[in-house]
């Protein structure tokens, strides 16, 4: 928005100022331009006096050569009359140059009219008295000159005389106009100092003055005096900028006058606010500690009732499969109405509806309940709220506070409600997941488990129910002799499914030595050296980034795998383990025992619960297992972890 927009241009303060200015400048050009127009005239005036003048001097110069050229022998009376016509042409170019004027010089007479007058008076002296009798004596030989020159040079001096008052007369005339010139500058000095006076006035009058006002009322106002206001005497700039010096004055007089008001309101909304976030910071800690969901709730329940004042409360959970509410946890209510709504269905009651709804809602019971016909209301409860507990979009339940009063909430506090039951949502679920977590843990281990007693403990019992079977029909038929064969058999097998269960409670103990895998690993094979007597060797080179503990645990359990089925299977008599921990992680496992076809295992498919067992471990981590053998040279076995799979710990 420009000034235009704001003041017609007639009333803005430039305008004035421009206008004073360019006014003072054309009385200013309008008297120095009579100065000069004066000044020229003068200057003319001065040539034409200087011309008139000289033509006395050049009347007598004409004098003086004619009374030569009269009285001269003949013999110069050429150069005598050439003079002669010099002089005249002299006189004549004065009062050409006189009647004419020359304004480059300046030269001109004085336009007065009586000077004119006298000019053509003396011209008319000159051209039809003088200028006639001299022809007449250029045109006369010698004798008859001299009775011309008579008639001539009495003459002379009234024409003489005559130009004595034309230059008298220009000179009176220059002086008057020297007169004007001078009166004319003395204005232009007046003039000068009243528009400097005038200037100054209207400078103070139309901005020193009101910026005084402006500066003495915005110190006032610094003051604390906020009643002062600016006369408006004006529609230009500062007639606005008053206006709006006494608008701000009046809002800020406004605002001063509330302001301990407005400074208790935000203090209290301030003072809320940090209220509203320790209660959020206090029951997001709360939360975050593990503990069972009866505490998590009865915590939950315990904070908010204190935080809203509310006389009672509760938490329900919700069963999807039954359409059930359970009460979790309580207060502030009586056991009768505990008994009587433990379990509410979705649907019934106040709360039952909110639920299926799935809206959070605020019952007032005063204008609702007029019958008392509400266990609530009963109880003497003015208010109940509902608000939901979510977790993930999923809805796990909600939570009642009852308020002996009525009781209303504001949007910020219905948004916070609905937050803090987001938080508890979470929470439980977040129970529920570590739960759930837990028991697949549990799971997979006891699949481990069962995995590993079906491939040792499983087989060797069965082994024994077939060398037991083969006993009593031996038995039975009195032969001595397969019993005593199988006796021996039965003792290995019993021995073997020992070692079994003796390896199989170690591995299922064993843990990582302070997170160390290479020292784990070294405590294994030094293990398996002593159990069994084979040559086991163990080679590290371990540069990389440590695996999680989780991920070691597996790395572990596949080498006490591996070694387990060398030991049952290989019959080796050397063991090599090499790790190479690098920017990839690479692990071997070679024996030089007897080996297997490899085609035979693939047919055996999942039947071979170890090495399923080994795939499987490895999988977890992201690792490729891969097992080659040749019969009787040995068995290797692989687990490789390229670098981009691998995690840090």
């Amino acid at each position: 928005m420009t000034l235009d927009t704001i003041l017609p241009a007639w009333q803005q303060l430039s305008t004035k100022i421009v206008s004073v200015l360019l006014g003072f400048l054309v009385l200013a050009l309008m008297a120095i331009g009579a100065t000069l127009f004066l000044s020229w005239q003068l200057e003319g005036s001065s040539a034409a006096i200087n011309e008139a003048g000289s033509l006395r001097m050049q009347s007598y110069r004409l004098s003086v050569v004619l009374s030569r050229w009269i009285n001269e022998p003949v013999q110069i009376d050429i150069r005598q009359r050439q003079l002669v016509d010099k002089q005249l042409q002299t006189i004549e170019s004065k009062f050409s140059l006189l009647q004419h004027g020359d304004p480059q010089r300046p030269l001109f007479l004085p336009p007065a009219a009586e000077i004119h007058a006298e000019f053509n008076m003396v011209s008319a002296q000159w051209h039809q008295k003088l200028l006639p009798l001299v022809n007449i004596m250029l045109s006369q030989q010698n004798p008859e000159r001299q009775a011309s020159w008579q008639r001539y040079y009495p003459q002379v001096d009234d024409y003489v005389a005559s130009v004595d008052a034309l230059v008298k007369m220009i000179e009176k005339d220059s002086e008057k106009r020297t007169f004007w010139l001078r009166s004319s500058q003395l204005g232009l000095v007046a003039l000068a100092l009243t528009g400097t006076v005038i200037v100054i006035y209207l400078m103070f009058l139309l901005i020193i003055q009101p910026v005084t006002r402006l500066y003495d009322g915005m110190r006032r106002m610094t003051d604390k005096d906020f009643g002062v206001r600016l006369p408006v005497e004006s529609h230009d700039e500062f007639g606005r900028l008053s206006e709006g010096f006494n608008h701000m004055a009046d809002r800020l007089e406004d605002l001063y006058s509330s302001l301990e008001i407005r400074v208790q309101e935000k203090t209290a909304a301030l003072a809320e606010q940090n209220q509203k976030l320790a209660l959020l910071y206090d029951i997001a800690a709360f939360l975050q500690v593990p503990q069972p969901v009866e505490a998590i709730c009865e915590g939950f329940l315990d904070r908010i009732s204190r935080y809203f004042e509310a006389d009672g409360g509760s938490v329900r959970m919700l069963d999807p499969l039954r359409g059930n509410l359970h009460m979790v946890v309580h207060q502030g209510i009586s056991e009768e109405m505990v008994e009587t709504e433990h379990c509410l269905k979705v649907g019934d009651c106040l709360c039952g509806q909110a639920a299926l709804k799935g809206i959070s809602v605020v019952h007032n019971l005063l204008q609702m309940d007029t019958a008392q016909q509400l266990l609530c209301h009963r109880e003497g409860f003015a208010t109940v709220s509902v608000f939901h507990i979510y977790a993930r979009d999923q809805h796990l339940g909600f939570f009642n506070m009852h308020f002996r009063k009525v009781k209303t909430f504001s949007q910020h506090e219905t948004d916070l409600l609905a937050t803090l039951g987001q938080l508890l949502g979470v929470a439980i679920e977040n129970l529920r997941l570590a739960t759930r977590e837990r028991e697949m843990a549990i799971s997979e281990e006891r699949n481990m488990v069962a995995q590993g007693l079906h491939d040792s403990i499983a087989q060797g019992l069965t082994f024994l129910n077939i060398q037991v079977q083969l006993l009593e029909d031996s038995l039975q038929q009195g032969n001595t002799e397969e019993v005593a064969e199988i006796v021996p058999a039965l003792q290995a097998g019993v021995k073997e499914s020992y070692e079994d269960v003796r390896e199989l409670l170690l591995n299922f103990r064993s843990r990582l030595a302070e997170g160390d895998l290479v020292r784990s690993l070294q405590t294994t094979v030094d293990k398996f050296r002593r159990q069994t007597g084979i040559a086991a060797d163990f080679v590290a080179d371990v540069d990389g980034a440590p695996f999680p503990r989780e991920q070691q645990l597996q790395i572990l359990f596949i080498v006490q795998e591996a070694l387990s089925n060398i030991r049952k299977h290989a019959v080796a008599s050397h063991v090599e383990v090499s790790l190479s921990d690098q920017k990839d992680f690479a692990l071997t496992i070679r024996d030089n025992g007897i080996g297997f076809d490899a085609e035979t295992l693939r047919q055996k498919g999942e039947s071979h619960v170890g090495i399923n067992i080994m795939r499987e471990r490895a999988q977890r981590i992201r690792a490729a297992f891969n097992i080659a053998s040749v019969p009787g040279v040995g068995t290797t076995v692989v687990l490789h972890v390229p670098h981009e799979q691998r995690l840090a710990a």
